[in-house]
């Protein structure tokens, strides 16, 4: 550094020095001068020294392209009772389906006579207008939680149910995971009830590559008294565990397993990994027979099973308060986003903001953690659900009670809440949808050009709400971004 500086004042020095003997050239530059540049130059090599490589690199880092957007709709979906909405994916015409549970008998849903809680499913288009609605159950309490394309063009909806008749084949007691295979156009072409007599639910079902299906939830293990592994053996647990059901193309079992400990422990998302494995995602707060990392309250609780449902490792993560996992996604560089939210300040979060923070952590395959983010503010956050945008960012769908730190308007007591972060975990944007009253964002999607979806449950008829049809209605938004 030192000798570029010097270069040019030194040259100049040399030069004139070699013309000691030019009276001319003496008397244009005398030696006093010659000395100040010889000291300028120094000077200049000082200032440049001062200038750390740290400092270098700061100076070429580009703060994040600001992205700027608006809801193109957003639209109240229901009856006169209590509608809501818990999942929502694309479909192959340009529309998208969406899965929930409805008690209403009018407005939007056209099907159902009973005031009892039953599975729903809308088909829109893409502008959002519904193209069929309809309603599957029994004469008892039933609700939808995830729905998920599958290869002929139908869709997997995964639930529970406490109905015995109706739709419902079967009830071995209190809830049971439901699981329901419909057409293209929502026509039942099967389901299938599993559980045993306590409170059995399931939260996701997806396809898998070989043509079946993978289902996810949670297993009353003392109530079924053990029972829950076929063809599967696993020590005994008590309280509920994460229950795993590989299923064929007709909803037949391959295999179950329930995994965990001896107290709560509930699963709500997987992916199917290049190797044919599956990493499932939940939340625990046991701490032994499965579980042999407990930080302290409810953790995230990340396993990597084979395709047999062999456990090939595990995973918790979080700090000493509850930890709550809900949703992931595969990212663009072969590793995985986990969402949910935070009560901790310690351990594994590295940055509380208040309260509850939305939380991401991203894991590779070994489930070693990249980076670990919290979003929000001062009051509640949580988050529900992440899909993937084009160009290497991630849409985070939450809800949140806070205007301030990260979250700049709350419409009233609680909004639906989406951020959108880059592949390191940066917030590139962020914006509510809500009114004056409860308003919870559930599910999340996106196309191909990066416009986002969401579906979730609102009781207000003002802010983004232009209505509200009854009761708590089921919401649709679209939102689309200019750049």
């Amino acid at each position: 550094m030192v000798l570029r500086c010097l270069i040019q004042p030194v040259l100049f020095l040399a030069n004139t020095l070699n013309d000691l003997n030019n009276p001319t050239a003496m008397k244009k530059i005398p030696l006093l001068i010659l000395v100040c540049i010889l000291l300028a130059g120094l000077h200049a090599c000082s200032s440049d020294d001062a200038t750390t490589p740290e400092e270098e690199q700061e100076e070429e880092v580009e703060d994040p392209p600001a992205l700027s957007g608006s809801f193109e709709y957003v639209l109240n979906i229901g009856g006169s009772d209590n509608d809501s909405a818990a999942s929502i994916v694309p479909t192959n015409d340009g529309g998208y389906v969406f899965a929930g549970a409805t008690q209403s008998t009018n407005g939007d849903v056209t099907d159902k006579t009973g005031d009892d809680r039953d599975v729903w499913v809308v088909k829109t288009n893409s502008s959002g207008a519904i193209q069929w609605s309809k309603t599957y159950g029994g004469s008892d309490d039933d609700e939808g939680t995830s729905i998920s394309p599958t290869s002929d063009g139908g869709y997997i909806v995964s639930g529970f149910t406490r109905s015995d008749d109706g739709d419902v084949s079967t009830n071995a007691g209190f809830n049971d995971l439901w699981i329901i295979k419909l057409s293209a156009t929502g026509e039942l072409q099967w389901e299938k009830t599993f559980g045993y007599s306590g409170n059995d639910r399931a939260f996701n079902v997806k396809q898998t590559k070989d043509g079946g299906y993978l289902a996810l939830g949670v297993l009353d293990v003392t109530a079924s008294g053990g029972q829950g592994n076929i063809n599967r053996a696993s020590a005994s647990h008590a309280g509920g565990d994460y229950w795993v059901l590989k299923l064929d193309p007709t909803g037949e079992i391959n295999w179950a397993r329930y995994y965990g400990g001896s107290f709560t422990d509930s699963a709500f998302d997987f992916v199917e990994t290049d190797n044919g494995n599956y990493i499932i995602t939940g939340w625990s707060d046991s701490s032994d027979v499965d579980i042999t990392n407990n930080k302290g309250e409810y953790d995230f609780w990340i396993l990597n099973i084979s395709a047999n449902g062999s456990i090939n490792w595990k995973k918790n993560y979080g700090g000493t308060e509850i930890d709550l996992a809900y949703s992931m996604t595969t990212t663009t560089d072969g590793n995985f986003i986990i969402v949910g939210d935070t009560r901790s300040a310690d351990t594994d979060i590295s940055n509380f903001i208040g309260n509850a923070d939305v939380w991401a952590i991203k894991i590779d395959s070994n489930g070693s953690i990249i980076w670990e983010k919290t979003y929000g503010g001062t009051q509640f956050d949580s988050a529900r659900g992440v899909a993937s945008l084009p160009n290497g960012r991630y849409a985070i769908v939450a809800s949140s009670r806070s205007n301030d730190v990260n979250v700049t308007t709350n419409n009233g007591l609680n909004d639906g809440w989406f951020v959108v972060i880059d592949e390191e975990g940066t917030l590139l944007f962020e914006e509510s949808i809500g009114g004056s009253q409860l308003d919870f964002a559930e599910g999340i999607t996106s196309n191909a050009t990066g416009e986002i979806y969401i579906v979730g449950n609102t009781e207000s008829n003002d802010g983004n709400f232009t209505q509200n049809k009854g009761g708590k209605d089921a919401f649709l938004a679209k939102f689309k971004f200019e750049n």
